[in-house]
Order: C-alpha cells, then sequence, then structure tokens
C-alpha cells in the first residue's frame, strides 16, 4: 500500500513538472514572437526611413549622408533578441527621423512634396504599430515573469532555467504630456 502511494506522488508530481514546463515554454514563445513582431514593424520603417533618406539627398547631400550613417546601425530584431536591443534600434529610428525632420524644415519644398507626406504618413504607421507590438511584448513578459517568479512553478522554473525577462524600455519622452497652459 505505501508503495502505491509513493508510486503515485511521484506520478503527480511529474505530471506537474510537466504542465509546468510546458505553460512556461509556452509562454516564453509568445515573448519570443512578440519580439519577433517588433522587428517586422522596425524593419518596415527603417525601409520608409530610406525612402525618406532618398528624398533629402536631392536637397541636402551632407545630411543625406548622416541619415545614411545612422541608417547603417540598422540590425535586425529577431525573437532571440533581447530588450535592450530593440531599444537600441528605437533610439536610432528616432535619430534618423529627428535628422529627417530637420532637413524638412530647411527645405519647405521637400515638406510639401507628395513623395515626402506618403513616406511620413508610412512611417508614423509603423511607429504606431511596434508602439502596438512593444505593449503586447511587455504584456507577454508579465505572464512570463509572474509564472517564473510565483511559488510554486518558481521552483520548476529554477531546475529548468528559465529566468526572469526584460521589459522594453519607457520613452519618458513621449510619455510626457506637452505643458497646455495659455
Amino acid at each position: 500500500m505505501t508503495t502505491i502511494i509513493i508510486i503515485a506522488f511521484v506520478l503527480v508530481a511529474a505530471l506537474w513538472v510537466v504542465s509546468v514546463q510546458r505553460k512556461l515554454v509556452g509562454r516564453e514563445e509568445l515573448c519570443k514572437n512578440a519580439m519577433s513582431q517588433i522587428g517586422v514593424q522596425q524593419n518596415s520603417r527603417w525601409d520608409a526611413l530610406t525612402a525618406l533618406a532618398e528624398l533629402v539627398k536631392s536637397y541636402n547631400e551632407h545630411e543625406y549622408r548622416t541619415i545614411c550613417d545612422v541608417i547603417s546601425k540598422r540590425s535586425t530584431i529577431t525573437g532571440a533578441s533581447k530588450a535592450s536591443e530593440a531599444d537600441a534600434q528605437e533610439a536610432y529610428l528616432g535619430l534618423a527621423l529627428k535628422n529627417i525632420k530637420i532637413v524638412a524644415e530647411q527645405y519647405p519644398q521637400l515638406k510639401a512634396s507628395e513623395n515626402y507626406g506618403k513616406a511620413m504618413e508610412s512611417v508614423n504607421v509603423y511607429e504606431n504599430q511596434v508602439r502596438m507590438s512593444r505593449m503586447v511584448y511587455n504584456d507577454s513578459i508579465t505572464r512570463f515573469n509572474k509564472t517564473v517568479r510565483q511559488f510554486p512553478d518558481s521552483l520548476v522554473a529554477g531546475i529548468l532555467g528559465f529566468a526572469v525577462k526584460d521589459y522594453l524600455a519607457e520613452d519618458v519622452t513621449k510619455a510626457q504630456m506637452p505643458s497646455m497652459k495659455i
């Protein structure tokens, strides 16, 4: 009788470990998928910024080269990428876009061109998609980290080598509301 109880206990414990492992793997895959989606959207933004850089070239060669230097820092974000890598790419994207906007302010005919307007519109669409993908990623990380840190699942996570993952950094400049004082 004692043997049956021990076998039943071991069997229940093994089933629980397998269940937790499957849950952790599933949540980790969701995190990787979310990071991959960020990469896809960032690539689309890079392509749109490259098109904008080509428009800038006909107005200001120096600024074109400066923008191309920033664009050369482009790297691919995949499911295996770290949050810090995605954040670095966002910083480079922001720098390239800032340089393009500076040139557009200096050359009103560039800013008024139909091609510039369409390219900026696509950059904005992709920027919104990246923002949504970043939210999905951080939500996925929250669920994963919660599972890794909560007892008793944390026991299995530690034994199997699952560790807490980093969140994407918040861009505090975008979070601040402009002053509405008159």
